[in-house]
């Protein structure tokens, strides 16, 4: 693990992507709340706190770091017959190193809770790209995500 004890502590948020896309049938039961494992959304948040939380208990290299904000959020992107549910996962700290890895992670476990909670409507999801937006604080500053 990376010595980060002369580092500066600033504050620091990470904000990251992921995304799957679903059939009909399985948007229109998420949103609908008919999904026979109870609420999607609600669930796959607490996931993507729990799981940004204990990001530095599953990848080995990263510091454990205290958390102030966790925020996730669910956006809906609607094609012809195609329906994208696009996840941003928020992180900040106040700390000596950055939140990419728990924001990233927070991301990849809301989608992979989605998909559990509703594998048994259609296994044919697809979970996307997951990638980071934006990185504020730290020596190296702002980083933004180009816009693809």
């Amino acid at each position: 693990m990376v010595d980060v004890s002369d580092k500066k502590e600033t504050v620091r948020m990470a904000k990251a992507q992921s995304s799957i896309m679903v059939s009909k049938e399985v948007y229109e039961k998420m949103t609908h709340g008919e999904v026979k494992k109870g609420d999607v959304f609600s669930v796959a948040q607490v996931a993507g706190i729990m799981a940004a939380k204990k990001t530095s208990d599953i990848i080995p290299m990263c510091h454990p770091l205290p958390l102030t904000g966790i925020n996730i959020t669910f956006h809906w992107k609607i094609y012809k017959d195609t329906y994208e549910l696009l996840i941003h996962a928020q992180v900040k700290t106040k700390a000596s190193t950055g939140v990419e890895m728990e924001a990233l992670t927070a991301a990849s476990v809301c989608m992979l809770t989605v998909y559990d909670m509703c594998k048994a409507i259609d296994r044919s999801m697809t979970i996307g790209q997951t990638f980071l937006l934006k990185k504020t604080g730290g020596k190296n500053g702002t980083y933004i995500r180009d816009s693809d």
